[in-house]
């Protein structure tokens, strides 16, 4: 039997297509509810400030890359959205004299336009954000080598191989409207997968790639990083894979209450809670990960109350 039509984007899965009773129990889930729903292989925090949520976040950054040792070199994968624990990042490095010759980063994903990721001037490139915001605020005595800093290109080789160069301690993300990490959004409804998505094992497949972004991902995009400005935004992205993610010792993900609606942030924890994977819901396919940490910024939780 087909599964109901989404709301947003008829043509794509995506989290409204779900039933009725699973967006509802989500719904109806408070602070403390959420706390409720860790289990062995998924933990949930709670910060009270944002102080503390971003200091939080930065600190996984060292976390990582004080493990790294020239017999094991280690390394964090790092989102844009949020970015404000980029500059903290570098602040504590500098602050503690962090030789980083050992540590590798990954950035998640990029624009591409007319067939090439975008240059590094690029008004919205991530890769200008990681390097504004973090790396050039590094004392370059401290820095890490350029050939251990990694970026997904139109070529996807070097970067795919150098997720076998070093561990992946940790990947750290957000979570966007269409409950994704990176740029893993859920599939089009196209070919075998009209009636129903494709089953986790086969999403699970996916490594670095090409992406076409869904609709409600553009308009994300366009709000947060445009002023609304979706006719400058790319349709298409480079982004890491699932098949890269489950290299990651760690999923570490970040919920400060802008990228993603307070439906949304509650609907994933409760699915990977309950370890409902459905490709529909990219984000929910981390409950077959071992090892993953939601994070919230308690004050940017919100109501899921229907008022005006």
């Amino acid at each position: 039997m087909a599964r109901k039509e989404s709301r947003i984007a008829p043509g794509w899965w995506d989290y409204t297509t779900l039933d009725k009773d699973i967006l509802d129990a989500a719904a109806a889930l408070k602070a403390d509810d959420l706390l409720k729903l860790s289990r062995d292989g998924f933990t949930v925090a709670m910060y009270d400030t944002v102080q503390e949520f971003y200091a939080a976040e930065a600190l996984e950054y060292i976390e990582a890359w004080r493990q790294a040792t020239p017999d094991s070199p280690a390394g964090i994968c790092g989102p844009i959205g949020p970015v404000e624990q980029l500059p903290i990042v570098a602040q504590i490095v500098n602050a503690i004299g962090l030789d980083l010759k050992n540590a590798h980063f990954w950035g998640m994903d990029e624009w591409v336009k007319d067939e090439q990721t975008v240059p590094d001037d690029f008004p919205i490139s991530f890769k200008k954000a990681d390097m504004d915001l973090c790396f050039s605020r590094i004392r370059p005595e401290l820095r890490m080598p350029e050939k251990n800093l990694h970026f997904p290109g139109i070529d996807a080789k070097p970067y795919i191989e150098s997720w076998d160069k070093a561990r992946c301690v940790i990947m750290q993300g957000g979570q966007g409207e269409v409950k994704h990490w990176a740029f893993n959004d859920p599939p089009q409804r196209i070919g075998k997968y009209v009636d129903t998505p494709p089953p986790p094992s086969e999403y699970r497949k996916l490594g670095t790639r090409l992406v076409d972004l869904h609709p409600l991902t553009m308009i994300q995009n366009a709000r947060t990083s445009g002023g609304g400005r979706v006719q400058d935004v790319p349709f298409q992205a480079m982004t890491v894979g699932p098949k890269e993610t489950w290299k990651a010792q760690c999923v570490s993900i970040w919920h400060r209450g802008l990228d993603d609606n307070p439906l949304g942030i509650r609907l994933t924890a409760y699915m990977i809670s309950k370890k409902m994977a459905d490709t529909s819901v990219p984000m929910s396919l981390l409950a077959e990960h071992p090892n993953v940490r939601f994070n919230y910024l308690r004050p940017a939780l919100g109501k899921c109350d229907l008022a005006i």
